[in-house]
């Protein structure tokens, strides 16, 4: 019998590796980086061609290697940093995986020159796909040149798979930005086509943030320290109010490598608690500091997760560090011990505690009050709203009958009284008798009934022909009796649509009461608005009279070059002014009244947020994201008239139940669900 099993040749070995080790440009760039900072070198330039098609160099001036060790170094499993199986645990530097090189040199043209600063000559060695085409003397500067041409020349297949040069550019961004911060005392440099992207001088890690990230960060960061025997956490935090709705500025260092932990991010968030809006996340660069015998990092093979032997008391020494640093630089708000919280804001000033307990208790025994619903009582304390901001009484009907507006009234205005409700009910007991459908009295009337414009003296003969439910001037509400029971909730009445707190719309439906969303139904309607826009290509643009220059991250400048003609079917109009630099000349009309210089950088960040999670193409992704932004804004008071508007355009929507992302839009209460509430 023939033995079938054998040893593969090297080039395929080293192919296989490269699947694991080279997954795009951005995995090559990664890891020469990391061995140009374990070189000790204190300048690094990375000179990118198409996107890392063509070329990824990287210059440094390290320690350099000898001849041997440089053709040493395309080797699988050769490494000058672990000598013994302990050394696995105890691994300080960045780039120690044995098989980088020798992969890397298995699917591209390689090209290293190298001098140790003690040699007068170096040492060049030409590779292709595994095959060593030339290695001689020559002279060069200490330090070591690499040079990938051609990634994955022999692998047409993996070069197909690759995406566009802006997405791939974008993830060498990604690896250039962890790793520059993780060594702000090495200058850095990177190059795209023979444009400059970034110039980081070696300095502070402060300084190195602001570099990287632009001069409005210098105003948010706040230093963020805490030593304990076990961990050391450093680094520094952003201001609550600098908050993006983004996840992508936030960086975790282990020993200075750059890692996700969403536990620990976590604790973060945990620290802000109080203090960010719904849904942002704050900007972060943490550097924890611990024995490597404490922690597992081959749990990943990108080295980007690992575990923690004791993640809880991480956790808690995290979560101090940064609630400290936020309670000492004021980032918390302060309590107001001279405001009133009093939520009893019926009672009057000065009036006793039992006084207004023996007043409450008269008021139970004698006569009724009328029940307010618990959705359409306002939990907000007085104090919250300050006298400027508050409006006089609305007239609505539904108003008048419960008592108080949605909006608290002014100080100088007397509180309306409900203690008169029977006036609202004048004339019930003589005309329910000629008016009540037979059936069980038990059964109820429905309080959602219309109320009929015919006098309560109308013939008997009106009600066998179409059936009469009376409605009360307590919420004077209207039922389409042409409509029959739908899945679709129907409205009775749009013109007693009520808005909560700036955030929801209560509609009545002849099932009960619908609640509506107002931010996601916005983002409902914006996002149909805005993909019809997309693909049809004729998204209406709102000229600016004064044109505004917005400077972007390198990275949301690379996006927005190559999302330049969906970005102008959407209404935006812009040119480049230089470098990372753009001027924007007009706005979708979708979006006036909102700071354009924010909606385009933050429509910017949502996209590359997105693109990285959801397999969306740009169309959708676009048009999802632009709608998420634009309606963060709609959460103000609507007219009467702003409301009916709202629902018919919800309602003439494609979905109106969800948004694009699967979020529930409306939620409906049915009389069943109310009844159970008072149970």
């Amino acid at each position: 019998m023939l033995n079938i099993i054998q040893l593969l040749p090297d080039s395929i070995a080293n192919q296989i590796a490269a699947g694991e080790v080279v997954q795009r440009p951005a995995s090559v760039v990664k890891e020469l980086l990391e061995n140009s900072v374990d070189a000790s070198a204190k300048s690094i330039q990375v000179i990118i061609r198409e996107a890392g098609r063509n070329l990824i160099q990287i210059v440094d001036d390290g320690a350099g290697m000898t001849e041997t060790d440089a053709r040493m170094s395309f080797e699988r499993h050769a490494t000058s940093k672990i000598r013994s199986s302990d050394d696995l645990f105890r691994i300080r530097t960045m780039g120690f995986r044995g098989e980088a090189l020798a992969s890397i040199a298995a699917v591209a043209q390689v090209e290293m020159r190298t001098r140790r600063a003690t040699d007068e000559l170096g040492t060049l060695i030409r590779i292709e796909g595994s095959d060593i085409k030339a290695q001689e003397a020559i002279s060069c500067l200490p330090g070591t040149n690499l040079l990938i041409k051609n990634l994955f020349f022999n692998v047409p297949a993996r070069r197909n798979f690759l995406k566009s040069n802006s997405v791939e550019m974008r993830h060498i961004i990604d690896e250039f930005q962890r790793v520059a911060l993780a060594n702000p005392e090495v200058a850095f440099s990177l190059f795209h086509n023979d444009q400059e992207i970034y110039n980081l001088p070696a300095g502070k890690l402060s300084r190195r943030i602001v570099d990287m990230f632009g001069k409005s960060y210098r105003e948010q960061l706040n230093h963020c320290e805490e030593q304990t025997p076990y961990v050391t956490v450093r680094g520094y935090i952003g201001k609550p109010e600098s908050a993006k709705k983004a996840r992508n500025e936030q960086f975790f260092f282990v020993n200075n490598r750059y890692i996700k932990h969403n536990y620990l991010h976590h604790a973060v968030i945990g620290a802000y608690e109080g203090t960010l809006p719904e849904g942002s996340h704050p900007f972060y660069v943490l550097f924890i500091d611990i024995d490597p015998s404490h922690i597992d990092i081959n749990i990943h093979p990108t080295k980007t997760e690992i575990k923690f032997d004791d993640e809880r008391s991480v956790y808690a020494i995290m979560m101090a560090a940064v609630r400290k640093a936020v309670g000492l630089y004021n980032l918390a708000p302060s309590l107001d011990f001279d405001s009133d919280v009093n939520f009893l804001s019926g009672v009057r000033p000065g009036a006793s505690k039992a006084a207004t307990v023996e007043t409450q208790s008269e008021r139970s025994v004698s006569s009724p009050r009328p029940i307010t619903p618990s959705w359409a009582s306002n939990d907000k304390p007085v104090a919250s709203s300050p006298a400027s901001d508050r409006k006089p009484l609305r007239t609505d009907a539904l108003d008048k009958a419960a008592g108080h507006s949605f909006d608290m009234p002014p100080k100088s205005e007397p509180r309306p009284s409900v203690n008169n409700w029977q006036v609202l009910y004048d004339g019930l007991s003589e005309a329910e008798a000629s008016v009540r459908p037979t059936g069980n009295a038990d059964e109820g009337g429905d309080w959602l009934g219309p109320e009929k414009h015919e006098p309560l003296s109308a013939p008997a003969e009106s009600s066998s022909n179409e059936p009469i439910t009376l409605g009360s001037r307590a919420n004077q509400l209207q039922v389409s009796l042409e409509q029959s029971e739908q899945d679709v909730p129907v409205l009775v009445d749009d013109d007693n649509i009520v808005q909560l707190q700036n955030r929801y719309l209560l509609a009545p439906i002849k099932s009960g009461m619908m609640l509506i969303d107002q931010r996601r139904a916005y983002e409902r309607i914006l996002y149909e608005q805005f993909h019809t826009a997309l693909t049809t290509r004729n998204g209406a643009s709102q000229q600016l009279l004064f044109p505004k220059t917005i400077t972007l991250m390198p990275i949301d400048f690379q996006l927005a070059l190559e999302l330049r003609e969906d970005l102008m079917n959407l209404g935006f109009e812009f040119d480049e002014l230089g470098t990372n630099t753009f001027v924007i000349r007009g706005v979708p009309t979708l979006t006036m009244g909102e700071n354009e210089e924010e909606l385009f950088a933050n429509l910017l960040a949502q996209l590359r947020a997105d693109t990285g999670r959801l397999k969306l193409d740009k169309i959708e992704s676009m048009a999802r994201s632009l709608a998420r932004r634009s309606a963060i804004r709609h959460t103000s008071r609507l007219s009467a008239t702003e409301r009916r508007a709202l629902v018919d355009q919800l309602f003439a929507s494609t979905n109106p139940s969800y948004t694009p992302t699967g979020d529930p839009i409306t939620v409906v209460l049915t009389l069943d669900k109310i009844a159970g509430l008072f149970r």
